[in-house]
């Protein structure tokens, strides 16, 4: 089992930053991608970002350039900082952990972000 809390959502204008952390807790030896995921209200949930135990990125390209997921493995914490917001980022943000060799991921429970134009 896995567990995921996420943080640092809030409400920003457009142009702004934040800072999303997501900390795990559990069996994290086992986690080897994790990865950022959003929902839009009336929209499905789309990957953002994903980052693997080695470091390796990767990023939807609406993304690019303007967000980078990070990990801290001494802390079992990714962040996802996000630059350059836009009204269209407006969306329930998730962290996703995958499990090595393994089809079980786990998610948090979200963080609200908000940016207002």
């Amino acid at each position: 089992q896995v567990q995921l809390v996420e943080s640092g959502g809030g409400v920003v204008q457009a142009g702004g930053s934040l800072r999303l952390s997501c900390a795990a807790s559990g069996s994290i030896f086992r986690i080897n991608v994790m990865g950022w995921y959003r929902q839009a209200p009336g929209k499905q949930r789309e990957l953002v970002a994903t980052i693997t135990n080695i470091g390796n990125t990767g990023y939807a390209n609406s993304v690019k350039g303007r967000f980078t997921i990070a990990r801290d493995n001494a802390k079992n914490t990714v962040y996802l900082q996000m630059n350059s917001l836009k009204p269209e980022d407006t969306a329930v943000y998730y962290c996703n952990a995958a499990l090595v060799g393994s089809s079980e991921d786990y998610w948090g429970q979200g963080t609200q972000v908000i940016v207002s134009s």
